[in-house]
């Protein structure tokens, strides 16, 4: 079991004596509604079975300790919970001092120190969230030991304010709340705008969800995923002008051909015409998967990639790649990048038996036109945090 690594690994580094506690906190994917988050849309996220898994013990003074077996050459890396602040050197340890940090910020101090260990199997970069995985797993492990008041919904919310705030990612809601949030066999249906939800049950029968990693590394805050946002937001100032809305997410396709030329600056209108229509697709998509439509929901994945690689032009050729070898694959439902895009992977709904034609067509074509592999995943949807041992 992963989970006894990880424990074995803690006891090795920090020694054996007091109260161990052993986490998990999911990665997640998005099914549909991609940027939409920040735009007050809907999206469509689902927690994964694979994710991060920790161990963690207070200490009496005020240092912390934290090594990630993904990252065994960094060694242990110290800091103190006096001080906290985003540091190059600290390198992943941002994540959890960022959260730490939050929750001193929403006035729950956290008083004393820890020794953390940490496991992820998801593929770094990938895009499948391990850095939302790694804050809802410290604010849950920070709930557990320092007996805070929270519910997981406040964990989502305070991961993403670290996010914002400690690292300077302008993260929308969507993966820390699919992560604390999420329930087995089910997807979440999130209004980003209000917090509402819905789970929505995922029944794909005789299919899979896979998962395809382009290896393509990409890093949020330094790709033009703050730029995306900043173009949204400049159309969403001249549209509201008129439309007297709260967001682009309010606008309905009919209700955005009516006043989209009152954003003057081409680029920004194609921006804001994903956000309105991927929203819409959204919504349609929940609906067909409520009347066991996955073949609409397939298609509405497509549409998806297309507008994000035309619109919003955030796919590049290795997740373009990707996708548009598994449209060619007789029985791929749909297929979508998934995530922020700029590298990262692709989700593709895929008939049982096509499977494993599936994973080496795609990922013969990809090594041939790329030049390096893709990896791929056939993944369980799981349930959100919880504490192990």
């Amino acid at each position: 079991m992963i989970w006894e690594e990880v424990l074995t690994k803690f006891k090795e580094l920090f020694g054996e004596e007091g109260e161990i506690g052993v986490y998990f906190a999911p990665g997640r994917v998005n099914m549909i509604g991609e940027h939409t988050d920040y735009n007050g849309g809907h999206v469509f996220p689902c927690a994964l079975t694979i994710g991060t898994y920790g161990a963690a013990r207070k200490r009496s003074d005020k240092k912390l300790r934290f090594y990630s077996m993904n990252f065994e050459a960094l060694g242990v890396i110290e800091s103190s919970v006096e001080g906290l602040k985003a540091e190059k050197e600290a390198d992943w340890t941002n994540y959890p001092k960022g959260v730490i940090w939050a929750f001193g910020e929403k006035g729950m101090p956290v008083d004393c120190g820890m020794d953390l260990v940490l496991f992820g199997n998801i593929p770094n970069g990938s895009g499948l969230s391990s850095s939302a995985s790694v804050e809802v797993l410290t604010g849950f492990i920070l709930r557990d030991l320092f007996g805070f008041d929270v519910t997981n919904q406040d964990l989502a919310l305070i991961g993403q304010y670290s996010e914002n705030q400690f690292n300077g990612v302008n993260c929308g809601i969507m993966d820390q709340f699919a992560i604390a949030m999420g329930k087995a066999g089910h997807a979440i249906f999130l209004d980003t705008a209000t917090l509402n939800y819905e789970y929505a049950p995922i029944r794909l029968e005789h299919a899979k969800i896979v998962i395809s990693c382009s290896n393509k590394k990409r890093g949020l805050g330094d790709s033009k995923y703050n730029e995306r946002r900043s173009e949204c937001e400049q159309a969403f100032e001249q549209i509201s002008e008129t439309a007297g809305i709260n967001a682009l997410g309010d606008l309905t396709e009919e209700q955005f051909e009516q006043c989209k030329n009152s954003v003057k600056d081409e680029v920004c209108r194609r921006r804001a015409k994903h956000a309105v229509y991927e929203n819409q697709r959204t919504i349609q998509a929940v609906e067909a998967l409520k009347r066991n439509d996955v073949a609409l929901f397939g298609k509405l994945m497509n549409e998806s990639h297309v507008s994000l690689r035309d619109d919003y032009e955030v796919t590049g050729i290795e997740l373009d790649t990707l996708v548009e070898e598994a449209w060619k694959v007789e029985g791929v439902i749909g297929s979508r990048m998934t995530g922020a895009g700029f590298g990262g992977c692709t989700v593709s709904i895929v008939k049982d038996e096509a499977v494993d034609a599936f994973i080496a067509k795609v990922g013969a074509a990809y090594r041939e036109k790329i030049g390096y592999d893709a990896d791929f995943y056939v993944v369980e949807i799981g349930d959100g945090p919880v504490k192990i041992a």
